[in-house]
């Protein structure tokens, strides 16, 4: 049995969305500070951190559509200071099945996919080539755009864009009945050059539309260079109660 994890590692500085606060890790309390009799020490830190950051999981609550959010439900009537009464992250429970992994990137002949590509249906189903994509399955988008994390600027793609699902792509997950998608950049959907996140169309279409959970930011390219495609996906979120997203560390379990 072969583990792949699927997490970006998280640290001080790495790319993210400019509309999400910012990853801070600290030493709060060092060896030394205080010694135990006997001589033990322990040390501690702090996190302070967006639930949008690093690789993640968005919640429904995450996106409205005027002023609704997934099923009808008014944004308003379900938020607070204290997060939402409803489809927050805890609400979604723990994945455990079936994952499919869909390279884009390969299939063009190519390990990253240009800034500002889209996705198209005809990709997806050409990814698949003989592998049904099954009702309960996480189909995982891979556009080679992990190999880029390192790179800030380019990994963002604030001028000149980043490749990911556009609508046709996203109605074809949906049609099938997936029960969540993943991709290796900080929005998932195709972002087109110089466009920011002004505009997020599949957002809309899979959370508020049809209630599938986004994974962002994931580490895909070892899944892509093994050539695995079908595995069992483990995915749990941390269980922060009406938040809007979480921390996430998937694994793709391979027989």
């Amino acid at each position: 049995m072969k583990v792949f994890d699927l997490a970006q590692p998280m640290r001080r500085g790495m790319p993210q969305s400019p509309n999400h606060p910012a990853y801070t890790h600290a030493l709060v309390r060092r060896h030394g500070d205080q010694v135990r009799p006997g001589g033990g020490s322990a040390a501690n830190d702090i996190v302070v951190t967006g639930t949008h950051v690093g690789t993640h999981i968005d919640a429904l609550a995450h996106v409205s559509q005027d002023g609704l959010l997934h099923g009808g439900l008014r944004a308003a009537e379900v938020q607070s200071d204290a997060g939402f009464a409803r489809l927050g992250i805890d609400e979604f429970p723990p994945f455990v099945g079936r994952g499919v992994f869909l390279d884009v990137a390969a299939l063009h002949g190519v390990p990253v996919l240009p800034p500002g590509y889209e996705v198209t249906a005809s990709d997806l189903s050409a990814a698949a080539g003989d592998m049904e994509i099954r009702p309960g399955d996480a189909v995982l988008v891979g556009t080679g755009w992990s190999r880029l994390f390192e790179d800030k600027s380019g990994f963002v793609g604030a001028e000149g864009g980043v490749p990911g699902v556009g609508e046709e792509a996203a109605n074809w997950l949906v049609a099938r009945g997936v029960a969540v998608t993943g991709g290796e950049t900080i929005a998932y959907e195709r972002i087109a050059p110089g466009a920011g996140h002004a505009t997020l169309p599949v957002h809309r279409i899979l959370l508020v539309e049809a209630g599938i959970n986004i994974v962002e930011t994931m580490l895909l390219a070892g899944l892509a260079d093994a050539g695995v495609k079908d595995f069992q996906l483990i995915l749990a979120p941390l269980k922060l109660v009406g938040a809007t997203g979480s921390p996430v560390r998937p694994l793709a379990v391979v027989p």
